[in-house]
């Protein structure tokens, strides 16, 4: 009888054994599938068709969302949903609310809507991303009560590689939110954390993503008359430097929040024509540069330019 006991007990540990084998294989397998999805989702930036891409980014969201809920702790599934929670409601609900505004005014009920939208996928970047940054170091709730701070618990991340690209999307999301939500107090008391956490990735790497931490912060720097331009234009002209003029979304930016707010007409029209007479400068940023191409031809309206003062 013992040795029946002994046979059957063998049996099941060798059935256990299997099983944990099998989680463990289908653990490496899903791993190597979010990494190489992670890898691949920059092809998505060669494409110029904007509609193409716009169908691609939202179907990529749910692809996202769905490899996450199979894998939760996977740093690469927690990177993509940050990234690109933040890009589509730039690229696309931004995009959606602009036309609402134009077309039916900027407190209509259609661009409050996009508005939400995109204040609500900011968001969930924003929870993504400190999820993955908590995971090397804890106690984001804690930092963020003041500037000091936040800054002390930032300095913990030291990877320009790993560390950066995270820190600059969920302060573009945090950031992109409280441009949404510039009526709500609680979003713009917390700006600060936003400008830390862009200012900590440019720290590391100023060049990332076509020198996107100098722009957001080229943008921030010129968020009003009073504000320090003379600090926006030394990140926009540093970003022009780095990226040889080639990545449209820097003279965008440069012309719809720094020029605007000097008032100067002649920069502003001159930068977003530049803009739109532009050919296919930068092959792996083709779709970013035909978001900057569709918004220059917006910012050269009538409505947008009176916004200005011109």
């Amino acid at each position: 009888m013992s040795g029946n006991f002994r046979k059957l007990g063998g049996a099941a540990f060798m059935l256990l054994l299997g099983l944990l084998n099998t989680g463990c294989i289908k653990k490496i397998l899903l791993d190597g599938q979010i990494a190489s999805t992670r890898q691949a989702s920059a092809a998505v930036s060669s494409i110029s068709d904007y509609h193409v891409a716009k169908a691609a980014g939202q179907a990529g969201l749910a692809q996202f969302e769905g490899l996450h809920y199979l894998a939760p702790g996977n740093r690469d599934g927690l990177f993509l949903l940050t990234k690109n929670w933040a890009s589509v409601a730039f690229a696309f609900m931004e995009d959606e609310m602009q036309q609402a505004e134009d077309l039916h005014g900027d407190d209509s009920e259609l661009a409050n809507y996009h508005r939400a939208r995109a204040a609500a996928a900011y968001s969930r970047a924003i929870f993504y991303g400190i999820k993955l940054l908590e995971m090397d170091h804890p106690g984001f709730e804690a930092a963020s009560k003041n500037a000091e701070t936040i800054q002390q618990w930032l300095s913990a991340f030291d990877d320009p590689e790993e560390h950066a690209p995270t820190l600059m999307w969920v302060g573009q999301a945090w950031m992109g939110r409280v441009n949404l939500m510039k009526d709500r107090s609680e979003y713009v008391g917390d700006l600060f954390i936003g400008v830390n956490l862009v200012e900590r990735a440019l720290a590391l790497n100023p060049e990332y993503n076509y020198a996107t931490p100098h722009v957001i912060l080229g943008a921030y720097h010129a968020r009003a008359a009073m504000a320090e331009l003379d600090e926006s234009k030394k990140h926009f002209e540093e970003a022009l430097r780095i990226t040889e003029g080639k990545a449209l979304l820097v003279k965008l930016n440069y012309a719809t929040r720094y020029y605007c707010v000097k008032v100067d007409k002649e920069n502003y029209v001159k930068l977003l024509n530049e803009v739109l007479a532009a050919g296919d400068v930068l092959p792996a940023q083709r779709l970013q540069n035909t978001i900057a191409k569709r918004r220059a031809r917006r910012f050269l309206s009538e409505k947008r330019m009176a916004a200005c003062g011109f």
